[in-house]
């Protein structure tokens, strides 16, 4: 499905990310992964090298434009092009508003949203040259429907659909489509720190009655990564057991 084809997916190491890529490596893609946890990126490259051994990992700050323009050079030298970008990079720091700290919303504002608008500024000179690009941006179901104590994640996650309608009406003249996927409740690190108690509360909001896997969400970007989503531009692909319907 993608071969011949350069990735470059950040927050790679862990969870979503790290199970994207994989599962875009099965199907031929060279992967780039990005991280800033030097020994997790090591550790999920050696697993994406079984299916794709050209595939690199970076280690990098993605709220640092300078590294991320730096990252963008090294993956035009080692792959040539790059073709596909899935922003996944994400972090909560949960607060009530009336509590939060001005550097809690700064810094999930700065690796959720500004980071995307940094990295995706800088390969869509390449992609635009190539007439072809696949843009895909990690949403959330609490984008959509806001969560209590979840202000500053909430916003960094309703921006990144907006951002992403506004950049697929641009660039869907040179060929390239811009799409958001948006996850509910997931199995990883963010959701094991629930409690008993939490997870049941949530549990009893989805209608299929299960907390889903990264290889839920994972089917669903490299779907819209895929040819077969070529007319598909703007769009936010709801990937949480019914919890939100829209």
């Amino acid at each position: 499905m993608f071969k011949d084809r350069t990735a470059i997916i950040t927050g790679s190491s862990s969870g979503i990310g790290r199970v994207t890529a994989v599962a875009m490596a099965r199907q031929g893609a060279r992967i780039l992964l990005v991280s800033n946890e030097s020994i997790r990126i090591l550790e999920a490259l050696e697993e994406v090298r079984q299916f794709s051994p050209d595939s690199q990992a970076y280690e990098a700050d993605v709220t640092s434009r300078a590294c991320l323009a730096e990252m963008v050079r090294f993956a035009g030298q080692e792959f040539g092009t790059i073709d596909i970008l899935v922003n996944n990079a994400g972090i909560t720091k949960d607060n009530l508003l009336l509590r939060m700290k001005e550097s809690e919303w700064d810094d999930v504002l700065s690796v959720n949203l500004d980071s995307v608008f940094f990295l995706t500024q800088l390969v869509l000179r390449p992609m635009m040259k190539a007439r072809y690009g696949r843009i895909v941006n990690v949403s959330s179901v609490v984008g959509m429907t806001g969560n209590p104590g979840q202000a500053n994640y909430a916003a960094s996650k309703a921006g990144l659909i907006g951002f992403t309608k506004s950049l697929a009406r641009e660039v869907a003249p040179r060929g390239i489509t811009a799409n958001c996927v948006a996850p509910g409740f997931i199995q990883t690190r963010m959701t094991d720190a629930l409690s008993p108690t939490a997870r049941e509360a949530i549990l009893s909001q989805i209608p299929l009655g299960a907390i889903g896997e990264a290889g839920d969400v994972a089917n669903a970007i490299l779907f819209l990564a895929s040819e077969s989503a070529h007319y598909i531009t703007g769009a936010t692909l709801h990937v949480n057991g019914g919890m939100y319907m829209p």
